[in-house]
């Protein structure tokens, strides 16, 4: 018996980008083109009356642009989104807002000829294929409260550093942690979150507004201090070593192509954060598709720090977790609105 198709909604108010995108899906034949629309609103209400299994959202349309449609979607007829777009270094504020309000993910649409779309159909194909198999209902869990109290933690403390990895879904999970995370956080916490490298700098901005800690996004030589959030650029992969001469940790940056995930890598970082803290180190995986994370989160056990992955029911996408699990080097496995109030307990 096959397996009934994957119905897609193509929201982009270019008659012949629908066309293009069309096309690119037509090509996997478990796939098929429903409907389209030209705005956010048309999307609403063409979700409504076809029920799609995916919607492939642009951002850039007139009078209701994709933000608009993201909105309105989840809160009336919930579907995973998809976001294709172009976005431009200073444009990536609405890409965010999106994936906040339940957008499933994003693609980076290329800019210039839109013949350029051809070179990521694989892609864009493999991104609707993972939508239509996530639970919506995970999209639509909620924001967290900021906190902004101070937490009583012991003189002695187990462990000096918290790195967290995620991809798919990452952003929101990662907004779920931190914001957990007290005024007085007495370690340094680093992030490798799968993510186009124009991205960043906004996500941390955004992250910088939700939190009393500062949130920097890694530069080389930078040192790692108590009580700041650094994440990883998405162009390079991400090392910590300690400098010899004033035997401080700091930032730096590997050429070293990583199987699992490139640019930036988890395994990278998670590795360097086992050779430099050992067994002090607190390891998380979050949601995401791979397995990107396990050999780095493996180091760590290895080296008597402590493993943590997220619950199979809160993560978007189980993939990461679920390798990480099965190579039984995981301690705890968590729910994401418990992870950053269990890793400040570990830190107490």
């Amino acid at each position: 018996m096959t397996s009934p198709q994957i119905r897609v909604l193509i929201a982009d108010d270019s008659g012949f980008m629908q066309l293009l995108i069309k096309d690119i899906l037509s090509a996997d034949k478990t796939i098929k083109v429903i409907a389209t629309a030209e705005n956010g609103k048309q999307a609403l209400e063409k979700t409504k009356y076809h029920h799609p299994d995916v919607v492939l959202m642009d951002m850039l349309m007139p009078k209701y642009d994709g933000l608009y449609g993201v909105e309105m979607i989840m809160q009336e007829c919930p579907v995973p989104v998809v976001i294709l777009s172009t976005v431009g270094n200073n444009n990536i504020g609405p890409i965010l807002s999106a994936l906040n309000l339940g957008a499933f993910d994003y693609l980076n649409k290329p800019e210039g000829n839109t013949a350029k779309l051809r070179t990521i159909d694989s892609e864009i194909i493999k991104k609707v294929r993972q939508a239509a198999k996530v639970d919506v209902n995970k999209l639509v869990s909620g924001r967290s409260e900021i906190n902004h109290l101070k937490h009583t933690f012991s003189a002695q403390r187990e462990y000096d550093v918290v790195v967290i990895g995620s991809s798919t879904g990452g952003p929101n999970a990662l907004e779920k942690v931190i914001t957990k995370f007290p005024r007085n956080l007495i370690v340094p916490v680093l992030i490798a979150q799968h993510m186009p490298a124009n991205f960043v700098n906004s996500f941390a901005k955004r992250l910088n507004l939700l939190v009393p800690q500062e949130v920097r996004v890694a530069e080389k030589r930078m040192p790692i201090e108590d009580g700041i959030i650094y994440i990883a650029p998405g162009d390079r992969n991400m090392i910590i070593r300690k400098n010899k001469a004033s035997g401080k940790v700091v930032v730096d940056f590997v050429d070293e192509v990583f199987e699992e995930y490139n640019n930036p890598s988890i395994n990278s970082l998670m590795l360097s954060v086992a050779d430099v803290y050992g067994g002090k180190a607190i390891g998380t995986i979050l949601t995401g598709m791979g397995r990107d994370g396990t050999k780095g989160l493996k180091a760590i056990k290895a080296k008597g720090g402590f493993a943590i992955a997220q619950d199979r029911d809160t993560s978007v996408v189980f993939g990461m977790p679920k390798e990480a699990i099965a190579s039984g080097c995981v301690d705890r496995v968590v729910p994401i609105h418990e992870m950053g109030e269990f890793i400040i307990s570990c830190l107490s």
